[in-house]
């Protein structure tokens, strides 16, 4: 799932075998604690990665305001490096913070090349209206991305397509991300209109992890009520 950055990408997970799909009320009960959720935020970079995102924005419209344009997008890049190194020392993994460093340096060269601080959310903007167009135009294909998703990185295929129940699940889930992309872009594209740089941050930033919070439980219970858990590799190895 996009992370609340929205250019953040994730490795696909390694697991040993994939074991067999079964419901999620047959589910063991120590299968049913909190994979789902753990391997969701470990995509997302967990809750530290969600935080840090917001860091460079922090950073970038306090500096606009009081040193200018280029020193704020230089201190942007520079949070987002030091995150970079952070993650690195502390051996977490890093292809959250390396996705972000990228993104945060696409948004800095528009900004730049746009010449006014409200440059750096356009990235932001409308890479929302894309995945909000996508993850519409999966539903309306019967292909909810979240149901695609979820069956490449772990392993389950493209076998519950052929479920009605499961499809519909997905669906919902899908449509929580359609809402949460397509109220980003709505807000955030009329804030950068208006030339509202300080409410265009605020809403980058409560519209970030919190609204992809929202759009996660409501991917945890889709995946659980349609019985894909995680593969887990050291039970099923061997």
């Amino acid at each position: 799932m996009p992370s609340s950055d929205e250019y953040a990408t994730t490795p696909l997970p390694r697991t040993a075998t994939v074991p067999e799909v079964s419901s999620a009320d047959d589910a063991p009960d120590e299968e049913r604690d909190e994979p789902g959720q753990q391997t969701l935020l470990e995509q997302l970079g967990g809750f530290a990665g969600l935080i840090y995102s917001t860091l460079p924005v922090l950073v970038f419209v306090p500096v606009n305001a009081l040193l200018g344009l280029t020193v704020a997008i230089w201190a942007a890049l520079g949070v987002a490096g030091a995150v970079l190194v952070w993650r690195l020392v502390r051996r977490e993994p890093i292809q959250p913070a390396v996705s972000g460093f990228l993104g945060v340096g696409i948004c800095a060269l528009i900004a730049w090349r746009v010449g006014e601080a409200k440059g750096f959310f356009l990235f932001g903007i409308y890479t929302s209206l894309i995945y909000g167009a996508a993850f519409l135009l999966s539903i309306l294909v019967r292909r909810p991305l979240v149901g695609v998703v979820w069956g490449v990185l772990n392993g389950h295929g493209g076998g519950w397509r052929t479920d009605p129940r499961v499809v519909r699940l997905y669906d919902v889930a899908t449509a929580a991300w359609v809402l949460v992309f397509g109220a980003r872009y709505l807000v955030q594209h009329h804030l950068y209109a208006a030339d509202s740089t300080g409410w265009l941050a605020a809403a980058r930033i409560g519209m970030g992890w919190p609204l992809t919070a929202l759009a996660l439980v409501v991917t945890v219970w889709a995946v659980r009520r349609a019985g894909h858990l995680p593969a887990k590799s050291s039970r099923h190895a061997a």
